[in-house]
């Protein structure tokens, strides 16, 4: 208890954004709907927040070096409620994605803060309760994100208003906290070619998590309306994705840390083909069984991620875990950057049923390269822990770095 008391402000801070940048990805689809935006402009709306979140995550660390932790969290927070605000000022598609790099340059560059607040504070002795704790609170605020969709009307200002206001509201526990501001850590070296040397396959396996977890949050609300949702229901088929994401976690990591993660990838992959075939072939207009087969969705894509994180640290050396955190995030972030973009012009071309096709195609790529990369190498006896890692920001390798160097002790 003690613990989260003293890390207070940075869980509510964390909780407010993710009510503000996770309901405005699903908000946009939906108002860009009833607009008469095109499939292909509200995907270029996803592309454009994750364009955002990538010059955020690289940003981040040098504007916390040149202003500090609190006058660089303020910045990017008035940057996302700027961009949330205009919606309904300029309502133009190509507007709206402008405001959307904003949104996406918010979220990473708070996130980069809060986990370099974090990660400066916690111990050795504290690390893994408090990684637990982000992790719930960060899986908790996205799925009430999820679920704030079910309020708040479409092309609406006061809809907007109200994210605009969570938005702001991030401030308040970063103003007032009497934690003191820790000393700026140094921007990770960006090196993609890292987590190509370390393990192929991981960052093959974290662009296509992008496609499945990207493609869905940001033009999932597309695929809902087309299958006879109402409004007021996209945000629990939203919900279902994560709630099926965070309940694979457990049993996931227990596997991944019990057997070739290689394996796992791989099956996970099947499975995900599975559930895309079952959405796709057996079409239903009953909202349990469109909910259920979004679960289903959500957790056999959710744990890719952290599978393929985890396969490529086994591969690393204790000082390189944080910068090959960085390089897997960034091949996330070009996933995400072209995922939604291209579902939503494969939902315009081909109908509702391609979405899962192209995530389809894709994870049975992940499977062909997976069992290719087996004839390659072995893997590795001793490895590293399974952890949950959050898509939150380039330096989120520090703070799970010291769970990772624990085993190879």
């Amino acid at each position: 208890m003690r613990l989260i008391i003293s890390f207070a402000a940075l869980f509510l801070s964390v909780i407010l954004l993710q009510l503000s940048s996770g309901g405005l990805g699903p908000l946009d689809a939906l108002s860009g709907l009833q607009l008469n935006f095109t499939t292909e402009q509200i995907g270029l709306l996803g592309s454009a927040h994750f364009i955002g979140f990538f010059i955020g995550c690289w940003w981040a660390p040098r504007l916390m070096g040149s202003v500090g932790h609190s006058r660089a969290f303020a910045a990017f927070t008035a940057t996302g409620a700027i961009g949330i605000l205009a919606h309904m000022i300029l309502t133009d598609p190509y507007m709206w994605a402008l405001f959307r790099i904003g949104s996406g340059m918010c979220i990473a560059g708070c996130f980069t803060v809060v986990e370099a607040w974090l990660q400066a504070k916690v111990t050795n002795e504290n690390r893994g309760r408090a990684m637990g704790i982000y992790r719930i609170v960060d899986m908790g605020g996205s799925l009430a994100a999820q679920l704030l969709i079910s309020i708040l009307p479409a092309a609406n200002y006061v809809s907007y208003n109200i994210l605009a206001l969570f938005c702001c509201a991030t401030l308040i526990p970063i103003a007032l906290t009497k934690v003191s501001q820790p000393i700026t850590p140094n921007a990770p070296r960006l090196r993609p070619s890292l987590a190509l040397k370390r393990s192929p396959l991981a960052a093959a396996g974290v662009l296509v998590a992008a496609l499945s977890g990207a493609s869905f949050r940001m033009v999932g609300p597309i695929y809902g309306i087309e299958v006879g949702l109402a409004v007021d229901q996209i945000a629990f088929f939203l919900a279902s994705f994560v709630l099926g994401g965070a309940f694979s976690q457990y049993p996931v990591g227990w596997l991944a840390d019990k057997y070739d993660r290689r394996w796992v990838l791989i099956w996970l992959s099947v499975a995900a083909i599975i559930s895309c075939v079952i959405t796709v072939a057996v079409p239903s207009t009953e909202t349990e069984i469109i909910m259920l087969k979004a679960g289903l969705f959500g957790l056999t894509t959710f744990p890719i991620f952290s599978v393929a994180a985890a396969h490529a640290h086994d591969f690393a050396g204790d000082d390189e875990r944080v910068e090959l955190s960085a390089a897997l995030m960034f091949f996330f972030a070009l996933g995400a950057i072209a995922a939604p973009y291209l579902a939503s012009k494969m939902i315009e071309f081909y109908g509702p049923w391609a979405f899962f096709a192209l995530i389809a195609a894709g994870h049975a790529l992940l499977v062909v390269y997976g069992m290719f990369r087996m004839r390659v190498r072995p893997t590795v006896e001793e490895k590293t822990p399974y952890i949950y890692a959050p898509r939150t920001s380039f330096i989120i390798g520090r703070l799970l770095r010291r769970g990772k160097d624990d085993s190879t002790k």
